[in-house]
């Protein structure tokens, strides 16, 4: 699988997927979640709507994902995932990496080839950058998935795509 980083606005990229930052709700919310939910239109909120009255009656568990439709984006699928909150004084890696694992099992199942991700947990939830892209480039590059063969890690302004960028050369 071949891993880009790319530096922009994750509801425009030309994709099979995106992946969404969600909240547990699956109701929508602030950054990227918002956005995504903003952009891809009512038929998003509508199928969230549908797995809160059916499997996911409490929430979308933290590090699981669940996809719905793209909308209005121009990628097909949406997978929602629920980042963990950053805690000094608790290591909830494993959780931030399984929404990254948890993301790409979901993207194979729909026989999606290429997929988007946020920097997930660093924004609202307060994940430091440089450690979120390296939880998740060791996710990514470990990954073996079955039909994606392109997953980008798309970056929400230039000081984070240059974290990005030093983090993964650090990595090679």
């Amino acid at each position: 699988m071949e891993i880009t980083l790319v530096e922009g606005d994750i509801t425009g990229q030309r994709v099979d997927a995106i992946v969404n930052a969600a909240n547990s709700s699956l109701l929508g919310g602030g950054g990227v979640d918002g956005a995504i939910h903003r952009k891809g239109g009512p038929a998003i909120l509508e199928e969230c709507r549908a797995l809160r009255a059916s499997r996911y009656g409490r929430g979308l568990p933290t590090g699981q994902a669940v996809a719905t439709t793209g909308g209005n984006l121009p990628a097909r699928w949406v997978i929602h995932t629920v980042g963990p909150v950053f805690s000094p004084r608790e290591d909830r890696s494993v959780l931030l990496r399984d929404c990254y694992a948890s993301s790409l099992t979901v993207a194979d199942a729909l026989d999606a080839q290429t997929v988007a991700f946020p920097l997930i947990s660093a924004g609202i939830y307060g994940w430091p950058v440089e450690d979120a892209v390296r939880q998740a480039l060791s996710v990514l590059h470990a990954a073996t998935p079955k039909h994606v063969t392109e997953a980008r890690l798309v970056l929400f302004g230039a000081d984070t795509y240059a974290v990005a960028e030093r983090v993964a050369a650090g990595l090679r």
